[in-house]
């Protein structure tokens, strides 16, 4: 199967300044396409049941993880343990692209 991304249209997600292309959406996970506007962040919030994790392609969001904050670059991988609090927030000037995906626990 092939996914044209620049076909799927951006839908504005649940924050304001949070975008989404959905390019996987399974019972037992997703993964969607996430670009972030700049000043945006994604409050802290926490998921009961998935394990979620971001793969950033552009820019330089900031990910808060429990109690630890952590800078980011293109090319890095975070990982959201199920049940742990987290937030993406957008710091810079430009927008940041993300992969998010989502994997349902058993």
């Amino acid at each position: 199967m092939q996914i044209k991304i620049h076909d799927i249209e951006w839908k504005t997600g649940k924050v304001k300044g949070f975008l989404a292309k959905e390019l996987l959406n399974l019972e037992n996970g997703s993964l969607k396409l996430i670009s972030a506007e700049p000043g945006n962040s994604y409050p802290m919030h926490t998921h009961p049941d998935k394990t979620e994790f971001a793969y950033v392609l552009e820019g330089h969001p900031q990910f808060k993880i429990g109690s630890s904050t952590y800078e980011s670059s293109p090319g890095d991988c975070f990982i959201f343990p199920q049940k742990e609090h987290h937030a993406i927030i957008n710091h810079t000037g430009g927008n940041c692209l993300m992969l998010i995906g989502a994997i349902k626990s058993v």
